[in-house]
């Protein structure tokens, strides 16, 4: 692994070149042209490695986004992500995060880690430890198997460890990381404090803390499948759960947040797509892309959560609306307030992927030029046009499409837009699209949040026969996700230019929405079940890794996670079928190509110890377990009753 130290340095000196005070993320000025790791503060590495780290957790829980189901992609756009909605993961998938956490972030975790304990800076040092657990607990719950330890080895090709020894380590390094903060709440003026190089939790000790905390609390939650006992032993620990959730968030004020801005600062990422720092990585992947549709499992999710039929007050926030006039052929049950209407959502157990659709929409008045029975050219209007908006197909059977609304949006920074509404045609007012709460390019990025905190209690409570405790950490929840969806709204409601008060998607939840939803919409004690706490949970927590992991953890029982089904276009791609066979599901990615090419002997080593790896075909002859087509179904190793 010296090629990626040297990789990571060449990458400092570019992103320090670029560097100027209108944007401090990354704001580097020292030794520019010639860094090394001797001449680099400690202090100056962190803005980096988080940066990193972030962009690799989004990439992977977008693309896990996608195939746990609650968004798709319209087939005119197609492509890797629109694949993985329909359980055809591809190795296209699997090189971004792993890149982004080893070459941009991990490469200088351990020298931060060790410069800061040789200054007695426990509090640079304690959260070197806390991300690099949470980078390679993101390592193995993505590939299984890793070499945890790789850039601190000598050799460029290093030996993996399994996926309990990369978890117990984990473990281990997040339990240093908050011992060293809680020894080092103050620092010595003279020492580089941590507001220097901190934007996740802005210096704030007390929050990485809680943070670590609830990391600690989510990983061992992962061991439901795992005998109980203590988590020492990588069993299930429900005690060490509970008393770790008392010790991290007690409420908003302490999530660890990013707060991304529309400012196209004047840094940008030096290892990967030269965009700017300071926004949304779920923008970067999806909200600045075309094509992108929300599920009728999100719709119906939102809209009539457990058949109570009140609609959650998030729905209008989530899914995407258009400028529009209701036509006559609307569905009757299309959500419409006069000038905007919001998205349908696709069907993934319907054939309409088996049919060329859903398709993307266009905008404009469009003139079909004809002739006639006596062949003179006449003109008649496109017949499936909704207030501009049509699909480009002679098919008549989708010309229905119009009814789906991608969450493509804006940005003034980056594409210099008036507005972060998107707008179908040439800028056109009269073609605005709202996007998506979560996927903006001032979108928040939430790393750790006390509505988390609840889901993880009311689960492990309900577990317990705890009815009454699980259903008011359950509603605690709720009502915390939507205060701090509030946040975000009242800025886009009370700042942005253009149209953006007009439309539903940015108004900020009222209170009597949110007390209707949480009085009538959400069940009660008596009726509480799991399946209401985690689906509760993946909308709370929409685009998190832990959507992945919980549907593992439960797998895939749509008793638990509610209208999810396999997708049905999967069974008519035989490519898609030889990945994820019928009777298995999704369990792990394949791993990384440079893996695979470059460290195929010791990657090969390790499948030894992998239940489910096939080593040798029939005739018992070696194969290379991780190439095989159905790798993607062996589960990772706490995801196993593997001891």
């Amino acid at each position: 692994m010296k090629l990626l130290k040297s990789l990571i340095l060449c990458g400092l000196g570019v992103a320090a070149m670029s560097l100027t005070s209108c944007n401090d993320w990354l704001d580097i000025n020292t030794d520019p042209n010639s860094p090394s790791a001797e001449s680099t503060p400690y202090q100056l590495r962190l803005a980096h490695i988080e940066f990193y780290t972030n962009s690799a957790t989004q990439f992977a829980a977008w693309r896990n986004s996608m195939a746990m189901g609650d968004w798709t992609r319209s087939t005119t756009n197609g492509g890797t992500y629109y694949n993985m909605s329909i359980w055809y993961p591809t190795s296209s998938i699997s090189t971004s995060p792993y890149q982004w956490w080893f070459v941009g972030a991990y490469c200088n975790v351990p020298d931060m880690y060790q410069k800061a304990l040789a200054d007695n800076n426990g509090q640079y040092a304690g959260v070197a430890q806390i991300i690099r657990a949470y980078g390679m607990m993101l390592m193995t719950d993505l590939y299984g198997e890793m070499p945890y330890y790789a850039v601190q080895e000598e050799s460029a090709l290093p030996a993996y460890n399994t996926g309990r020894e990369i978890f117990m380590q984990a473990i281990a390094d997040v339990e240093e990381g908050i011992t060293l903060l809680e020894g080092a709440k103050t620092l010595d003026s003279s020492k580089p404090q941590l507001t220097e190089g901190d934007f996740w939790n802005n210096g704030d000790v007390e929050k990485w803390i809680k943070l670590g905390y609830l990391l600690k609390a989510r990983w061992l939650n992962h061991l439901n499948k795992k005998q109980v006992g203590s988590y020492k032993d990588g069993k299930y620990d429900a005690t060490e759960i509970l008393a770790c959730l008392d010790k991290a968030m007690k409420s908003n004020a302490d999530n660890t947040i990013i707060r991304h801005t529309d400012d196209n600062g004047t840094t940008h990422d030096a290892l990967g797509w030269d965009e700017p720092v300071d926004y949304s990585p779920l923008f970067s992947v999806s909200g600045m892309n075309a094509g992108y549709m929300a599920t009728k499992m999100l719709e119906d999710n939102l809209t009539n959560f457990g058949g109570y039929g009140v609609e959650d007050p998030r729905a209008d926030r989530i899914l995407p609306w258009a400028e529009s006039v209701k036509s006559a052929d609307s569905p009757a049950d299309l959500k419409w307030d006069g000038n905007w209407r919001r998205t349908k959502g696709v069907d993934m157990a319907s054939n309409i992927q088996s049919q060329s659709g859903p398709m993307r929409a266009s905008w404009g008045v469009v003139i079909d030029k004809k002739k006639d029975s006596n062949g003179n050219e006449i003109e008649e209007q496109r017949r499936n046009s909704r207030d501009g908006f049509w699909i480009d197909s002679d098919n008549q059977d989708r010309w229905g499409d119009t009814i789906y609304v991608e969450e493509t949006s804006d940005c003034k920074g980056y594409f210099a837009n008036a507005s972060i509404l998107y707008h179908r045609k040439n800028q056109s007012t009269a073609s605005a699209e709202s996007g998506s709460f979560y996927t903006r390019v001032n979108s928040p990025t939430y790393i750790g949040t006390y509505a988390e905190v609840c889901f993880i209690r009311a689960e492990v409570l309900f577990n317990q026969g705890n009815k009454a405790g699980a259903y008011e950490a359950y509603k605690n929840g709720i009502r915390a996700s939507m205060e701090q969806m509030n946040e975000f709204l009242n800025f886009w409601y009370n700042n942005e230019p253009g149209k953006v008060k007009e439309c539903p998607s940015f108004r900020p939840i009222t209170a009597d929405e949110m007390n209707n939803f949480l009085n009538n919409g959400i069940g009660t004690a008596g009726d509480i079940t799991l399946g209401h706490i985690m689906t509760q949970k993946r909308i709370a927590m929409h685009h998190s890794m832990e959507t992945f992991n919980d549907m593992r953890r439960y797998d895939y029982d749509p008793a638990i996670f509610f209208n999810w089904v396999r997708p049905a276009r999967q069974q008519y791609v035989a490519s898609a079928m030889s990945a994820i066979p019928a009777g298995k599901t999704f369990r792990r990615w394949q791993q990384c190509s440079h893996e695979l090419n470059y460290n195929a002997k010791e990657l090969q080593q390790i499948g030894n110890q992998v239940p489910g790896a096939v080593m040798k075909d029939s005739d018992g002859n070696e194969v290379a377990w991780n190439k095989q087509l159905d790798v993607w179904t062996i589960p990772v190793w706490w995801d196993s009753t593997q001891e």
